[in-house]
């Protein structure tokens, strides 16, 4: 198992100018693997046994210029492609996205805002302070086990001031839904196919569909969105064509249509089928229209009315030729970005950083929508600093995304699978199919096992040099 980490690790070296600093990267991403506490940089001192004077030098890592951030990411999607079982739909690979709000009350961290949480749950408050960021995974697995592997997180709000001070990053300061479908069409292009982004109902908008085009207009390979329509969509009907001369222009749109009330007028006009979606066969019954959507833009999406177990649902998509079948598989998937967002916030405490910056106005919790941003108060020559403080934010959250993958591969990898599940005793325990959270409960418990076993590999080296010097024993006084 150490030796499949280590070579899917390898493919990193070209990412890093320096040596010492991809070692670091392995470090750090071997205690993201097996630590116990969601305590930041310490927790990997403690996991790994580490000299504790090593902590200044692990810390500087994260704002280091050995290596750029785009690079990483980059290798990690290239890693992805070649190596995860990818889940394809229609031929093409399924990326899903979605947004997480984590809760940061540090006084002075950049981009910490004031935040609401649309959840049914009892025990999250409505208003948090926090990070906003936009989370992209991709779906992989088989047919007994499947999940969401992290391919960009980042954050996504409260960072618009920054986007002029240097003039690279522009996307800062642009919507949320604007940076995912942005982030989500690079991942097309890095993966060199036509993808499917399978979104939540808040995407469907007319600047998402705008900018699809206009992506989708100059790019090798296009992405195709899937999402879900709220309950009180307003859709309309292709303009008939008229015979003959007529003066005017010609019109964009037919009848209004309220889709929802396609279930009872057109009930006779559903097809039953059978679909394969939350791990088995479902009996559905579904109705495909296209009709044109969007007040000014009216483009023309594929509409499929879904019933499943007495509930109703709007799904759409771009893809007008894509068959409904798949257009509801694709989207029955989209709940495994919820289960990431889960794991790396529980098991992984990807989250868990404790980054600030002496620079930035302290927090005001009381603060109105008038209030001017607490960016602009930065001087000048303190921005480059502020903004290593979000990059070194962003590359944390990276290495968390790479651990979390690599555990995945590891849980859909059957060499591994039938050796991690008798150590760990679960009563509904599924044979053949192991959990992210086995995973990791078994590297826990067996990593410095691993690391005698393959006293030669690179990792095992370098951990035991950087590990603690065994003290004297205490001499009699």
């Amino acid at each position: 198992m150490l030796k499949f980490i280590e070579n899917l690790l390898s493919a990193f070296r070209s990412c890093f100018s320096r040596t010492r600093t991809y070692e670091w990267f392995l470090v750090i991403v071997s205690a993201l693997l097996v630590r116990y506490d969601s305590l930041g940089v310490t927790s990997f001192v403690r996991a790994l046994s580490l000299d504790h004077r090593l902590y200044e030098t692990m810390l500087h890592f994260f704002r280091s210029s050995a290596y750029k951030t785009a690079d990483l990411k980059t290798c990690w999607h290239n890693i992805i492609h070649r190596n995860a079982p990818l889940i394809r739909i229609g031929g093409r690979p399924l990326l899903l996205g979605d947004g997480c709000k984590v809760c940061k009350e540090s006084r002075r961290m950049p981009g910490v805002k004031k935040l609401c949480q649309e959840s049914e749950n009892s025990s999250k408050p409505q208003f948090i302070h926090g990070h906003m960021f936009g989370g992209i995974g991709t779906a992989i697995g088989n047919h007994l086990n499947s999940f969401c592997i992290p391919m960009d997180l980042t954050i996504q709000d409260g960072l618009k001031e920054t986007a002029s001070w240097t003039g690279r990053n522009l996307s800062r300061s642009l919507s949320h839904v604007i940076q995912m479908i942005r982030n989500g069409h690079a991942i097309a292009q890095t993966f060199s196919e036509n993808v499917y982004f399978a979104l939540d109902r808040y995407f469907l908008t007319v600047p998402l569909l705008m900018e699809l085009k206009e992506l989708n207009k100059s790019a090798t390979y296009c992405l195709d969105v899937i999402t879900r329509a709220k309950a009180n969509c307003i859709a309309y009907a292709k303009p008939a064509k008229k015979s003959g001369p007529h003066r005017g222009r010609p019109r964009k749109k037919g009848e209004s249509i309220k889709v929802i009330d396609l279930f009872e007028s057109r009930k006779h006009d559903f097809t039953a089928s059978t679909v394969f979606m939350y791990g088995k066969e479902q009996k559905v019954e579904y109705l495909s229209l296209n009709l044109l959507w969007g007040v000014k833009l009216y483009q023309e999406l594929q509409f499929v009315l879904v019933k499943y177990d007495n509930v109703t649902s709007i799904l759409v998509t771009t893809d007008l030729d894509l068959a409904p079948t798949f257009v509801i598989e694709a989207y029955a998937h989209r709940f495994k970005i919820e289960r990431m967002f889960s794991v790396i916030k529980q098991q992984i405490h990807g989250f868990s950083y404790h980054f600030w910056n002496s620079k930035v106005p302290k927090l005001n919790k009381y603060k109105k929508k008038s209030d001017p941003d607490p960016l602009t108060l930065i001087h000048e020559e303190d921005r480059l600093s502020v903004l290593s403080t979000v990059e070194a934010i962003e590359r944390f959250v990276l290495c968390s995304e790479i651990s979390m993958g690599i555990i995945q591969m590891v849980a859909l990898n059957p060499a591994f699978v039938e050796m991690i599940e008798r150590h760990r005793y679960l009563r509904t325990s599924r044979k053949g199919k192991v959990s992210e959270a086995t995973v990791i409960d078994y590297l826990r418990k067996h990593f410095f096992r691993l690391l005698s076993l393959n006293r030669h590999s690179h990792i095992s080296r370098l951990i035991l040099s950087m590990q603690e010097p065994d003290f004297e024993e205490d001499k009699p006084i």
